[in-house]
C-alpha cells in the first residue's frame, strides 16, 4: 500500500513564547493551543502549500475552525516542544505535543483541530488546491441558526442573565485575519480573559487566590470552535457560565459569542474549560486544592 503525503507525520520544534509564563514559569493553555496553530501551519506547509501560498495563489484562508486539546502534564517555558501532526478522518488534524524529561517522551498535549481552506473576498482570484490540502478546502462556514430578536431587544438585554458574566468586546484588526474574520486564536484569547473577569467578578481572583492561598490556576481541557464569521469591528457579546462542579475540585465552564446585525443575534463562537487549581507550597503542594464552600459558592454565584 502506497502512503500519500497526508498520512506522513509533519513535526515541528518549538519552544512557548515568554508571554505565556505567567506564574511562575509554568505555561498557560492559550499558549499550548497557539503552539496547536503553529503546527498545523506547518502541517500545510510540509504539503507543499502554506499558508501565503494558500491565499495568493488559490485565493484560500486557512481556518482553524475547531480546536480541542487535553493537557495531561505541564509545559515550561524552556521546553523544547515536539508538535507532531497527522491526518485524520474529513478535515480533521490529529496533533501531539511532547517534551523530553529525565530522558522520557513526555505528553503535554493531545488534540484535535479541524481545519478549512475557505475563499476569501480579498484574494487575487479562486482556485481548487490541488494535492493532501485538497481535503480541507470548503466553501463556507457550517450554517449558524441565528436568534431573532423583537424590535424592542437587542443583544445586551437578551443575554444579560443567561450566564454568570456578559462582556462585550470590539473585534479589533489586530484579532482578525485576510482583512477581514475574527480568527480562532482571538476566542482562545477571550476564553483565558473571560475566565479571569468571572472569577474576579466572583471575589475569587487569580491573584487573590496566589496571594492567600498559594493556588495556581490549572486548565485540564479546553476547546474553542467556530460557528459563523464575526467581522472586523462588530461587538462580540460574550456569555460566560460555570456549568458543573467535579467532585469539589474542578469546575467545568462555556463560553458563547454572538454578534448582533438588524434584528438578529448570530452565535459565532462557543467554547468549553475545564478548570481548577494545583497547590504551590505548603501541605499538599503539588496536589490539586478541593474547593471549599467560599470558592464553591463565589463559582456557583451564590451570594
Amino acid at each position: 500500500m502506497t502512503v500519500t503525503a497526508a498520512r506522513i507525520p509533519s513535526v515541528l520544534h518549538a519552544r512557548p513564547a515568554f508571554e505565556g509564563a505567567n506564574i511562575r514559569t509554568w505555561i498557560g493553555f492559550k499558549h499550548f493551543m497557539y503552539l496547536v496553530e503553529g503546527a498545523v501551519l506547518q502541517y500545510c506547509r510540509d504539503q507543499g502549500t502554506g499558508a501565503a501560498r494558500l491565499f495568493h495563489d488559490f485565493g484560500r484562508g486557512l481556518e482553524i475552525l475547531d480546536c480541542s486539546v487535553q493537557l495531561p502534564a505541564v509545559l515550561e517555558l524552556d521546553d523544547e516542544v515536539r508538535a507532531q501532526v497527522t491526518a485524520g478522518a474529513g478535515n480533521r488534524l490529529d496533533v501531539q505535543l511532547s517534551v523530553a524529561r529525565g530522558g522520557e517522551d513526555v505528553t503535554v498535549l493531545r488534540g484535535k483541530v479541524v481545519v478549512a481552506l475557505l475563499p476569501e473576498a480579498s484574494a487575487p482570484g479562486h482556485k481548487d488546491v490541488p494535492g493532501p490540502l485538497a481535503a480541507l478546502q470548503a466553501e463556507a462556514f457550517p450554517a449558524a441558526e441565528p436568534l431573532r430578536l423583537r424590535p424592542w431587544e437587542n443583544a445586551e438585554s437578551v443575554l444579560r442573565g443567561q450566564g454568570g458574566l456578559l462582556w462585550s468586546w470590539l473585534a479589533r484588526y489586530t484579532l482578525c485575519h485576510y482583512s477581514d474574520r475574527v480568527q480562532h486564536s482571538a476566542y482562545v484569547r477571550a476564553l483565558e480573559e473571560v475566565v479571569d473577569r468571572y472569577l474576579n467578578q466572583q471575589g475569587i481572583s487569580v491573584g487573590r487566590m496566589l496571594r492567600e492561598r498559594d493556588w495556581i490556576p490549572v486548565v485540564s481541557r479546553a476547546r474553542v470552535r467556530l460557528l459563523a464569521p464575526a467581522h472586523m469591528e462588530e461587538t462580540i457579546h460574550t456569555v460566560f457560565t460555570v456549568t458543573d462542579i467535579l467532585r469539589d475540585v474542578m469546575f467545568d465552564a462555556r463560553m458563547d459569542c454572538y454578534v448582533q446585525r438588524g434584528q438578529q443575534l448570530i452565535p459565532v463562537a462557543t467554547a468549553k474549560i475545564l478548570h481548577g487549581y494545583a497547590i504551590a507550597a505548603g501541605p499538599g503542594a503539588g496536589g490539586m486544592a478541593e474547593l471549599d464552600a467560599e470558592v464553591l459558592a463565589a463559582l456557583r454565584g451564590v451570594s
